[in-house]
């Protein structure tokens, strides 16, 4: 299992329930398409953070990287459902920064792999 971690900062004008019941409607649709495992909405308690914390963060699960080149590819030709759904989500954020997770360790141990 991986976790795509998403640390988000809403616009000004925009509502954290607002932002919730479209994050729920685009991830729902995410996942009943099975292009994603599961996922789950956090918000900073009490404003208590340091640095570069986010008020909101996301953790979509996707069991491996396949999955997610599938999601992307299927995104890239998505009809205009699913293109509304997005633009909802997408419109309220001010700033998004992403990473991609994974257990550790993991039974691969896959910095020990290389080519060369």
């Amino acid at each position: 299992m991986n976790l795509y971690h998403c640390m988000i900062e809403l616009r000004p004008e925009a509502r954290a329930l607002a932002f919730s019941q479209a994050c729920t409607q685009w991830m729902g649709h995410l996942q009943a398409q099975g292009l994603i495992t599961g996922w789950r909405l956090l918000r900073r308690k009490f404003g208590l953070a340091s640095g570069q914390h986010t008020d909101l963060l996301l953790e979509i699960e996707i069991p491996g990287l396949a999955t997610l080149d599938t999601a992307f590819s299927a995104l890239a030709t998505a009809d205009d459902e699913t293109t509304r759904r997005y633009d909802l989500l997408h419109g309220m954020i001010a700033r998004v920064d992403v990473g991609l997770y994974r257990p550790y360790p993991d039974p691969a141990q896959r910095e020990r792999i290389a080519l060369i």
